[in-house]
């Protein structure tokens, strides 16, 4: 007896399960931690519960149809970009979908053969489906009625996550025309980004009172949240050359890299260009989260004096769009709870597009064998300008497909169930949504079974 099949390589099936865990960790407690300390105390629950219900509902799309949407043979549902649009749907829950090979159609021969089973690629792949959502509910926390969350959420996967994941990861159009996302920074945070926006102007405002006293309601938590997703950012960007090799290393570095450089860059502009001239701790997790964000696209394309600069140069374009636009139209007409627009959107764009200027042919991917090339990309600033014009077009076709997806979706919905809490809900927020408070009195706690 032996304990795998011979194309099965323990370290690599290892090292993309840890990965994945470590993203899976990012969103649960991660963000729900995070974005549970940063909102009004009276929203923590309902934002954990959100989260919570949010990563199982995409786990049960994603195994009974989504993920073969994303990375399985395409749908040709049409010429030019519709032909290698989206995946035809199915289920991955049989033997076969669980034990065989993995495999993505569109890329064999493309890249090495998987060496771990079809489970780990399946999970892999979902954790990062589900922390999508979870992004893009802090632009609407405060205010979206439960019951359009759990419908809206499996929807928006089917019909936005799966067509982004084939665009540029399951060898989709884009991704046939070479465009560069390493780990997501078009498909979940340019997505989500785009995304939360879209909901926060069609769901409106927060209340007044909530929207002038909006502070964080614990500021340990924020940063045990924070904590969680810089390091499980080490999965995020390590686990996407699906290989635990050489790329995978340079990939974990240089996300730390850009993340420390644009962390710094907001603390300083915070302390010597704002008007307040005061460092804030929401400003540093702010600075860090672009510099995670920024560098997700490039993480295995660049290297590290191309990581720094994509932290520092992202870092300052946020700040600057975080600090201005809110007084620009439609910014200042719509109410983004937590930025998610800023520092998932507007960092997704810059770094997705500075790695096509960054992007060093020396780092190496895949390396060739024989008479094949090493598999690696170059950006402008290394003899390839397209490399930016194709970077751009994918961006497009993202915030486009999935701006008019979110629109279409809530329309839809708010149709059959009401998308805004009550007034009177809004009002008291945990209690009256939920029968519980994130930290309860004895009157409160004598009602919970």
């Amino acid at each position: 007896m032996v304990p795998y099949p011979h194309w099965l390589n323990p370290g690599d099936n290892a090292w993309q399960l840890l990965a994945a865990t470590l993203v899976g960790l990012m969103s649960l407690p991660g963000i729900a931690v995070l974005y549970g300390g940063l909102v009004q105390r009276k929203w923590s629950v309902n934002t954990m519960l959100m989260a919570f219900t949010g990563f199982a509902l995409v786990l049960v799309v994603w195994v009974l149809w989504a993920f073969k949407m994303g990375f399985g043979a395409p749908a040709h549902l049409g010429p030019g970009i519709l032909s290698l649009f989206v995946g035809k749907p199915g289920p991955v829950l049989g033997h076969a979908a669980e034990q065989a090979r993995a495999n993505i159609p569109l890329l064999n021969g493309l890249m090495p053969k998987f060496r771990f089973p079809q489970s780990s690629l399946v999970y892999f792949q979902f954790v990062f489906a589900a922390i999508t959502p979870l992004l893009f509910l802090g632009s609407v926390i405060g205010r979206m009625n439960f019951k359009a969350w759990v419908v809206f959420v499996p929807l928006w996967t089917t019909f936005a996550y799966s067509v982004n994941a084939m665009l540029m990861w399951g060898g989709g159009f884009w991704a046939g025309k070479g465009a560069l996302d390493y780990s997501g920074g078009y498909v979940i945070h340019l997505a989500a980004g785009t995304t939360g926006f879209v909901m926060a102007a069609v769901l409106g405002p927060r209340l007044k009172r909530d929207r002038a006293h909006g502070v964080p309601n614990n500021l340990l938590l924020v940063a045990v949240g924070a904590g969680i997703l810089w390091l499980g950012w080490n999965g995020f960007n390590g686990g996407d050359p699906y290989f635990a090799g050489a790329n995978a290393a340079t990939a974990v570095l240089n996300t730390n890299l850009a993340t420390g450089a644009a962390m710094l860059t907001w603390v300083l502009i915070d302390l010597f260009v704002s008007k307040e001239k005061k460092p804030t701790f929401l400003g540093a997790v702010n600075g860090m989260i672009v510099g995670l964000v920024a560098i997700t696209p490039a993480a295995g394309f660049v290297n590290g004096l191309g990581a720094m600069l994509m932290g520092l140069i992202a870092s300052v374009v946020v700040w600057l769009a975080w600090n201005k636009l809110p007084k620009v139209w439609p910014f200042r007409k719509v109410d983004d709870a937590l930025g998610v627009v800023y520092t998932h959107g507007i960092a997704g764009l810059t770094g997705g597009l500075l790695v096509g200027l960054f992007a060093d042919p020396r780092v190496i991917e895949y390396l060739g064998v024989g008479s094949h090339p090493n598999v690696s990309a170059a950006g402008a600033f290394y003899g390839h300008p397209g490399q930016l014009a194709i970077q751009a077009g994918a961006a497009g076709t993202i915030i486009a497909w999935d701006a008019v997806v979110t629109f279409v979706l809530l329309k839809l919905i708010g149709r059959v169930i009401p998308l805004r809490m009550k007034d009177e809900e809004l009002e008291q927020g945990d209690l009256a949504v939920h029968q519980e408070e994130v930290y309860p009195v004895e009157t409160i706690a004598g009602r919970i079974s």
